[in-house]
């Protein structure tokens, strides 16, 4: 019962996490995920396909045959470079650029060694010229996605959230780069598209948090009794379970395609979108709650307007603990005087002697009136009442 109503009173927002007031911790972790991610760019390298620069594709069906089999088939065509990959129940062998005549040798290899047609083995050869084209046209993509997107928060928000998402954006471009680079995937067309998808989907989790911060802090004033910094921590609570929720239920199906349909149904031409997309959006959802919201309340907090706003907080805060001790060493002599003015047990003594009359005093006495008729002996004479006869 316990457990059920601490989570329940997590996603009714009442219980919060300080998430603001640690940046440490955040940007230590954000630090060693980006310095992961360089490494492995420098030593790895991106692993970019033939649309990028250049060579042969080789496409065909061998279905009894294996990755070994159809590798050994294209090298011995005279191919040096032989990536292969099984789309569905196709093969798609990837190598340098090759001539007419070797595209020839390596076609007449695969139908001699996996016994398939040669005009089964469809080809395609595509240009560096091609490749460098498409980088270009990436590159200028992202620039002008990452000049709208500065824009756009500047006249809705204001320059310091356009400033914090656009870190968040280039630390989930990095840090998902620096994977796809350990990887080893392919980097294909699809992987550019999954790349700016994952740049919507961490500006849509950065403008919900930051709609709310700046509702609970827009009527921050002089006498408001929270900084920007715990207004923008409680706004960022009452965001948390949602943005939690939404990338649980958008991670789930991409997850899915990533490790079920490219190991389970051979969809090995999904992978490469699957895996910016499940990256991009474990680390997007993370960089919009710990690292844009941080980084914007640094930006904030650093504004005179809430500069005088902590002086303030904090010097109301000293006024009341000089009062509290105040009134501590007030109550304290109260206490000594008091206890000066006590009577000793001889005072005690004598204030006894002195209300003893004022006891006595208070006694009643009743006079007792006798009703009916008296009956006395007789009275004798003087002489017989002194004994005499």
């Amino acid at each position: 019962m316990g457990t059920r109503a601490a989570i329940s009173r997590i996603y009714r927002g009442e219980i919060s996490a300080d998430i603001v007031g640690r940046p440490k911790i955040w940007y230590t972790i954000s630090g060693l995920l980006l310095a992961l991610s360089i490494a492995g760019l420098l030593v790895q390298g991106l692993n970019f396909g033939v649309e990028f620069k250049g060579g042969s594709v080789f496409t065909f069906k061998a279905p009894s045959a294996s990755i070994e089999q159809v590798r050994g088939a294209v090298g011995d065509g005279g191919a040096h470079q032989v990536i292969v990959q099984k789309a569905g129940g196709d093969w798609r062998v990837t190598t340098e650029s090759l001539s007419s005549d070797q595209v020839t040798e390596v076609k007449t290899s695969v139908a001699k060694e996996l016994t398939v047609p040669a005009d089964k083995v469809s080809t395609q050869v595509v240009g560096a010229s091609w490749g460098g084209e498409i980088q270009k046209k990436a590159w200028q993509a992202l620039l002008v996605f990452m000049i709208l997107i500065i824009a756009y928060l500047s006249v809705a928000f204001e320059w310091r959230m356009a400033v914090a998402a656009v870190v968040a954006l280039v630390h989930d471009l990095v840090i998902t780069a620096g994977i796809y680079a350990w990887s080893g995937f392919e980097v294909t067309p699809a992987t550019l598209l999954g790349f700016l998808t994952i740049l919507g989907y961490s500006l849509y989790d950065a403008v919900v948090v930051f709609d709310m911060i700046k509702e609970v802090t827009k009527p921050l004033g002089p006498t408001s009794k929270m900084t920007y910094s715990e207004a923008a921590n409680q706004a960022l609570s009452s965001t948390l379970v949602r943005s939690l929720n939404t990338s649980l239920v958008a991670i789930l199906p991409v997850g899915a395609i990533l490790f079920i349909g490219t190991t389970l149904f051979g969809a090995g031409t999904l992978k490469d979108l699957s895996l910016a997309l499940f990256v991009g959006m474990i680390v997007g959802t993370y960089s919009s709650i710990c690292v844009a919201t941080p980084l914007l309340v640094q930006f904030k907090e650093r504004e005179p307007k809430f500069k005088q706003l902590r002086q303030n907080i904090a010097r109301r805060e000293q006024s009341a603990k000089r009062a509290s001790k105040a009134k501590v060493r007030a109550g304290a002599g109260a206490s000594a005087a008091s206890a000066e003015d006590d009577p000793s047990d001889d005072d005690a003594g004598e204030d006894a002697e002195h209300d003893t009359p004022e006891i006595r005093s208070t006694v009643t006495v009743r006079k007792v009136v006798q009703s009916g008729s008296r009956q006395q002996p007789k009275r004798g004479s003087r002489q017989q009442r002194r004994g005499g006869k």
